[in-house]
């Protein structure tokens, strides 16, 4: 692509490791809940529906996946759940927390030479203090002319976000491994994407890749480093 392209870039799981320690944290509160009737699967199915009414009743970030801990061990307990019990749950999310940032591999090299000749910008969701702390922790912030942290990222945001910015649809790219969030709703706002696919890709993120409905383009890559190939 000629300079002077917009790259959008997702941050969890497209910039930095994410979701793998969510999921630590959720064999942790299986491993913690220890159920004798439902087996770890049942356990997980139950805690992916309590996740989408707290995002619904919350939004997401920390808070909102400790409230889902919580309700789901209030679900399936045959107990209440005691100051222990509760103390060992945050304890889980606090891990979290504390992770260090560790960068998708690829990324620290390739940031700098996409930066000197396109504008990037980091477009990602959640709460706006947490996604702000890790992009300062990543040491990546300088890269970016601008970072937006979105309550959801749905075909209207990336809109407001194109008019907002006043981005030229035709050569912005919304880069990310979520289809649900990057790649599907940022093409049906008729912006293009790049599908990063990431192996451990939070389940509510999961969605069939669509192909563009407008004059958008689609790109799949297995690599971060090979956004050098294209940009």
């Amino acid at each position: 692509m000629p300079p002077g392209q917009t790259l959008l870039f997702d941050a969890d799981d497209t910039l930095w490791e994410n979701n793998v320690y969510f999921e630590r944290a959720i064999a942790a509160f299986i491993s913690c809940l220890d159920h004798q009737v439902h087996t770890p699967a049942k356990v997980r199915e139950r805690l992916d529906h309590c996740e989408r009414a707290t995002i619904a009743r919350m939004g997401y970030g920390l808070n909102s996946f400790r409230s889902s801990l919580v309700d789901c061990f209030e679900q399936l307990s045959e107990t209440p759940i005691t100051p222990e019990k509760h103390a060992q749950i945050v304890s889980f999310t606090a891990a979290i927390a504390e992770q260090e940032i560790e960068l998708i591999a690829g990324v620290e090299a390739t940031l700098p030479s996409l930066a000197e000749r396109h504008r990037l910008l980091v477009v990602t969701k959640g709460v706006p203090e947490e996604q702000t702390d890790k992009l300062e922790r990543s040491g990546l912030r300088q890269h970016f002319a601008a970072v937006e942290v979105l309550a959801e990222k749905n075909a209207a945001a990336y809109r407001e976000l194109t008019a907002r910015h006043g981005l030229d649809p035709a050569t912005t790219w919304m880069i990310g491994n979520s289809p649900r969030s990057d790649v599907n709703p940022s093409l049906a706002a008729g912006l293009n994407a790049v599908f990063l696919p990431h192996p451990c890709t939070w389940v509510l993120e999961h969605e069939v890749v669509e192909p563009p409905p407008g004059p958008g383009k689609l790109m799949e890559l297995t690599e971060f480093r090979q956004l050098l190939l294209h940009f």
